[in-house]
């Protein structure tokens, strides 16, 4: 992370947020996406521009995962690969802050990109853990209850839920906002979030 953008604003830099869903893997195999969601705003406080989609994947399903999030198989059919959705992954995802909550599925995921870039990273369960330490559980849910902050992802993303991709990237972007207004940080470096920030 260069120097000139850790000691940006918060609330000046661009963020975007993301979120994958996923088939679900048996013991030994590797997990495949099924559905994203992204949000991108240029700046902390302004509006978001959303993109959500199924993708393709080359397996079933599991029925564990489907029972959590709601994909099935048929859901996928028609899909984009989501390798060629580079043009919209880079789109939303370049020159900016990328935020998600315990994002290491997303980073995981995003290695079908060689050497794409995009960081740093933002991790609302760090932001959570640091700033609201007697919260006993610190899934999104619970923290964007705790934040008070479901009714403006409700108006972000009418309509859809709790691990619908877009749901679950909106609450992220929304749990910053939160603690970035409540702490009164918008006009502090990003520097001031190191402890939640990954490169």
């Amino acid at each position: 992370m260069d120097a000139p953008f850790i000691d940006c604003p918060i609330a000046k830099l661009s963020y975007a947020a993301i979120d994958f869903e996923s088939a679900g893997a048996a013991p030994g195999e590797t997990d495949l996406p099924v559905q994203v969601g992204m949000l991108h705003t240029p700046s902390l406080f302004e509006p978001a521009e959303c993109f959500t989609t199924y993708l393709a994947c080359d397996r079933p399903v599991r029925w564990s995962a489907s029972r959590l999030h709601g994909i099935t198989t048929a859901d996928l059919r028609g899909a984009p690969a989501m390798l060629s959705l580079w043009p919209t992954f880079r789109r939303f995802l370049s020159g900016c802050v990328v935020v998600g909550h315990n994002p290491s599925t997303e980073r995981r995921f995003l290695r079908v990109f060689p050497a794409h870039g995009f960081g740093p990273w933002l991790d609302t369960l760090a932001l959570a853990r640091h700033c609201m330490p007697t919260l006993r559980e610190l899934t999104l849910s619970s923290v964007s209850d705790a934040l008070g902050v479901v009714p403006s992802v409700n108006a972000a993303v009418p309509g859809k839920t709790w691990h619908h991709a877009l749901y679950d990237a909106a609450a992220s972007l929304e749990v910053l906002r939160a603690v970035v207004q409540a702490l009164e940080l918008q006009d502090r470096p990003l520097r001031t979030l190191r402890f939640a920030l990954k490169v």
